[in-house]
């Protein structure tokens, strides 16, 4: 009999876990998120998850910040944000539209751009800054999570 109650118990144990996680869920405070990628247009639907994500967790009242480094930093390129398409989204220009919209900071690597010939005047339209190491560190210790894309 007694081992029939402890099965019981132990059946029951995931629907108890369920239900305080929904009261963890009603009490959740709002995070500061790094989001950084270096995904560039030789694969459209990875280069745009960081702005989507970082877009839907505005949305939701959390606080990002975007780090592109790499062939990222290609998409602050107007022509480029307009001929991304991601599989099953919308042109990436629209995302990023949605992006400024809700004020989240782009960073570009400084170094990557230049490289890359990424100019000021590309970072402008959204609203982007060059980063750096320093900058890059101060957002890794600003950030509750960070999500690299």
């Amino acid at each position: 009999m007694s081992r029939r109650n402890a099965l019981t118990q132990l059946a029951a144990l995931p629907l108890m876990m369920a239900a305080g996680s929904s009261v963890v869920a009603e009490t959740k405070l709002p995070l500061k998120i790094m989001m950084k990628s270096a995904w560039g247009s030789d694969d459209p639907t990875k280069a745009a998850f960081p702005f989507l994500h970082g877009h839907a967790l505005a949305e939701a009242g959390h606080t990002v910040q975007i780090f592109l480094l790499g062939e990222a930093v290609s998409l602050m390129r107007l022509s480029l944000a307009k001929a991304v398409v991601p599989v099953g989204w919308p042109p990436l220009e629209e995302t990023l539209q949605k992006v400024v919209a809700k004020k989240i900071q782009i960073f570009a690597c400084g170094a990557c751009s230049r490289a890359r010939g990424v100019t000021d005047a590309d970072l402008a339209q959204w609203g982007a800054k060059f980063g750096n190491p320093a900058i890059f560190v101060s957002l890794v210790e600003w950030a509750d999570r960070i999500i690299t894309e």
